[in-house]
Formats: C-alpha cells, sequence, structure tokens
C-alpha cells in the first residue's frame, strides 16, 4: 500500500503547478515557429521539421545531463550546505559550456547527415541555414539551463514559468523581423526561426541572471565560488549523474523519432495518424513529467534532511497522483478521441486512423506516468545508472523489438502497421514501469534498514 500524505501532494502540486506552465509555453514556441514558418512557404515548414529532427534530440539530451544539477542542489538545499551551491553551479557551467562548444562544431558539419536524406535543394538548403543560425543558441542555452536547474534545486519553480513567458515574447516578433525581412532585415523563410531561437534563449538565459540577482530567494545563494579551477571529483559526479539521464532521454525521444521512418513504406495516412497520436501524447506527458521533475526536487531536499518517513510519504503521494490524473487524462481522450483527431486533420482516413491510435495512447499514458515518476524520485536520491539500463531494455528490445515484429511482420499476427508499434511501446513502458518501481522499492527498503541500524548502534 502506497503511504498518502495530503502536505506532501500539495507541495508536489505546488511545484509542479509552474513547470507544466513553463513547458506548455516552450510548446507553444515550437507552435509558433511551425505555423509563422508555414505561413511563408511549405518548403520553410518542412525546413524546420528536418531540422528539429537533429536539433531537439541535441538539446534534449543536452538538458538531460546538465539535470545532474537539480539533484545535488536540492541535497544542499535540504542539508543546508548553501557553501556549496555556487561552487556546483560553476562548475556545471564549465561542463556545459565544453559540451556546447563542441555540439557547436559538429553542427557545422550537419551538411554531411543532411545530405543523405535525398532533399530537393531548396529544402536542404534552408535546413541547414536554420540549423547554422540556431546553433548559436547553444551557449546561451546551456546558461538558461544551468540556471533553470539551479533554482528548481532550490524549490523555486516560479523562476522558469516567468522566464518561459520571456521567450514566447521575444520568439514572436522576432520570427516576424527574420522570417519576413522586417526592419531592413533579409527574408529568410524558415531559416529566420533559427536566428529568432537563439535570440530566445539569450532572453531567456539574461532574464534568468537578473532574477537570480535581484530575487529575495536566491539571496542566501550568492556566494563567490570557492574556486574558479576545474574541480574534477566534482566534474565527475555531474557527469556520472548526468550521463545516465541524457542517454535515458535519448532513448524515448530517438524511439518516437525512428517510428516514422519504420511506417513510412505504408504511405503518407498511416504517419500522418500516427503523428497526431504522438503529438497529442506529447502534449499530454507534461502532466506526469511536470509531476515527476517536482518529485525529484522534493526527494533531494528529503533525502538533504535525512527525513526518511517524510521521503516514503512524498513518493507514494507523487505516485498516487499521477495515477489519478492518469486516469483522468485516460477517460478524456477516449471520450474525445475523435474531436481531438479532427484538430489536426480534416482528412477522414487520417481521423479514423488517429482516433483508433488514441485508444492505444490513452493506456499508455498509465504506465508511462508511472515510470517517469519512478525514474524521476530515483534522479532525486541520484540514483541514474538503474534508471539507464532499465529504460535502455525496456525502449528498444523489448518496446521497438516488439512494436517491429507486430508491425511489420506475420511471425505471431498479420502485419498490424503503426498499431503494432503502439502496442510494443506499451509494453516496453510497462516493463519500465514494473522494473523502475521495483528498484525504488528496494531503495527505499535499504534506506529504512541504514536508519534503523544507526538507531540502534
Amino acid at each position: 500500500m502506497l503511504p498518502f500524505s495530503r502536505f506532501e501532494a500539495r507541495t508536489i502540486l505546488k511545484l509542479s503547478g509552474p513547470i507544466i506552465l513553463a513547458q506548455v509555453t516552450q510548446t507553444l514556441m515550437m507552435f509558433v515557429d511551425t505555423v509563422m514558418a508555414g505561413r511563408y512557404g511549405a518548403v520553410d515548414m518542412a525546413a524546420i521539421a528536418v531540422a528539429s529532427g537533429l536539433w531537439l534530440p541535441i538539446v534534449m539530451t543536452l538538458q538531460g545531463l546538465l539535470l545532474a544539477l537539480t539533484p545535488i542542489i536540492a541535497q544542499f538545499f535540504g542539508s543546508k550546505q548553501t557553501s556549496l551551491v555556487s561552487h556546483y553551479t560553476l562548475q556545471t557551467s564549465y561542463l556545459g559550456l565544453l559540451l556546447a562548444a563542441l555540439l557547436f562544431v559538429l553542427m557545422l558539419f550537419a551538411e554531411i547527415p543532411i545530405s543523405k536524406l535525398h532533399m530537393e535543394s531548396e529544402l536542404q538548403t534552408k535546413t541547414l541555414q536554420y540549423l547554422y543560425y540556431v546553433s548559436f543558441g547553444l551557449f546561451p542555452a546551456v546558461g538558461y539551463i544551468v540556471m533553470r536547474n539551479l533554482f528548481e534545486g532550490l524549490g523555486n519553480t516560479k523562476a522558469s514559468m516567468w522566464i518561459s513567458f520571456v521567450g514566447l515574447l521575444v520568439n514572436i516578433p522576432a520570427n516576424y523581423v527574420f522570417i519576413y525581412g522586417k526592419l531592413g532585415m533579409p527574408a529568410l523563410g524558415g531559416a529566420g526561426c533559427g536566428i529568432a531561437t537563439s535570440l530566445v534563449f539569450l532572453a531567456m538565459f539574461l532574464a534568468m541572471l537578473c532574477y537570480g540577482w535581484f530575487s529575495r530567494s536566491t539571496r542566501p545563494y550568492r556566494h563567490w565560488p570557492v574556486s574558479l579551477k576545474l574541480n574534477w571529483p566534482a566534474q565527475w559526479q555531474i557527469f556520472r549523474i548526468g550521463t545516465p539521464i541524457a542517454a535515458s532521454i535519448f532513448f524515448e525521444v530517438t524511439l518516437f523519432a525512428c517510428v516514422p521512418l519504420m511506417i513510412v513504406h505504408l504511405g503518407p495516412v498511416i504517419v500522418a495518424g500516427h503523428q497526431v497520436a504522438h503529438n497529442y501524447s506529447s502534449i499530454i506527458f507534461m502532466i506526469p513529467l511536470s509531476l515527476g521533475l517536482a518529485t525529484t526536487i522534493r526527494v533531494g531536499h528529503l533525502v538533504g534532511e535525512q527525513n526518511l518517513q517524510s521521503l516514503k510519504k512524498s513518493i507514494g503521494s507523487a505516485l498516487i497522483l499521477s495515477m489519478l490524473l492518469s486516469i483522468i487524462t485516460i477517460v478524456f481522450t477516449l471520450l474525445m478521441r475523435q474531436h481531438v483527431a479532427t484538430l489536426y486533420s480534416p482528412d477522414p482516413a487520417v481521423i479514423a486512423l488517429a482516433s483508433s491510435l488514441l485508444i492505444l495512447a490513452s493506456f499508455y499514458q498509465f504506465s508511462d506516468a508511472i515510470q517517469v515518476v519512478s525514474s524521476c524520485a530515483l534522479r532525486g536520491m541520484k540514483i541514474t545508472m538503474p534508471v539507464f539500463f532499465i529504460t535502455l531494455i525496456s525502449y528498444w528490445p523489448i518496446g521497438f523489438g516488439l512494436g517491429c515484429v507486430l508491425g511489420l511482420t506475420n511471425w505471431l499476427v498479420e502485419p498490424m502497421g503503426a498499431h503494432g508499434f503502439w502496442i510494443g511501446i506499451i509494453v516496453g513502458l510497462t516493463v519500465s514501469a514494473i522494473a523502475l518501481g521495483f528498484v525504488l522499492r528496494k531503495q527505499l527498503n535499504r534506506m529504512e534498514h541504514e536508519h534503523n541500524a544507526g538507531a540502534t548502534a
């Protein structure tokens, strides 16, 4: 029986609310890019779609590695070790800038993979231009991500919410200027979104710095770092915690990116139907993801305080909340699936296929909610390596492997197309949820045993 605490539930909901709004705002920025570029031309919208296939995994993987800072800061916050906050923030910034420089150099050679896709020359040119312009945003992006993780580790999730609004306010006029060629600038079409995105990251980073400098909540942590030199033990700790997180995010992002490639030969209707279900699921996923990120913060604080009883109640409350909210989204999706599909496409064939896939997508939400909260709870304890192995095995050999068998072969049943891949994803996520739950329970039992042993010593 999972322990439940109203206080812990309220605390997690209070932390997760601003995170949800920040996630929604970031999604709106991507929506704005697509719509404004699409109004300039179909090739420009396609260029953003292709470029995003390379850009988003890079940024999300980088963000995943830097997420190591959140549980580190959260545990310092819980144990009142304020003097180490600035030191680890600086060390994470060094690591992030090094990775940004490496990725910037790799982006300069983006023409090599892009040329393998056999695109039209105009589409290829605009895709490469977008990637070139957006690559300059890697450096302010690192600064923004580090500052956001710092504030969230301190339990301040409102900062990222307000700063995301700043990003949206910059995104719209910047797109207008560089896509359509206003204020004396050349009309760059979809490539102009790359400049706008870089400016958005710069604006959000500067806004985060201003917030950190003037906010009362950060005053106790404005210590000059103990040393400006690289601290290799600290670097290794950040890398050790962050690499499995980054890899787990990469596995999930590439899993969904590969499914369209596997079913593209079945025709555009099948791909479009899958994309509708995937996009809708990604939006709904913001709810359990935000709960999970809030759980990381709360767990980190309680681990730092060495408050085991509240820790167990916090994790139990987070899991119960995620399951209750997933049931609500399941019911909503089942009742509204045709209306949701109609929002994406007027094509009756796409609507029919997407509606059937949304039935499967609704049930995948339950397993996904459990596994994301469990993995984030483990992350709050700075336990990330088991998450790496579990997500690798459950997403790819189990989920994607079963999806290929059901979707493309007659080994078990007649080829099911996109439906087979979604069944594989459901099975993979279910395995992940069960395995992560087992690891989480084992870790809590170990902590309780150590606590009892220490009390009797």
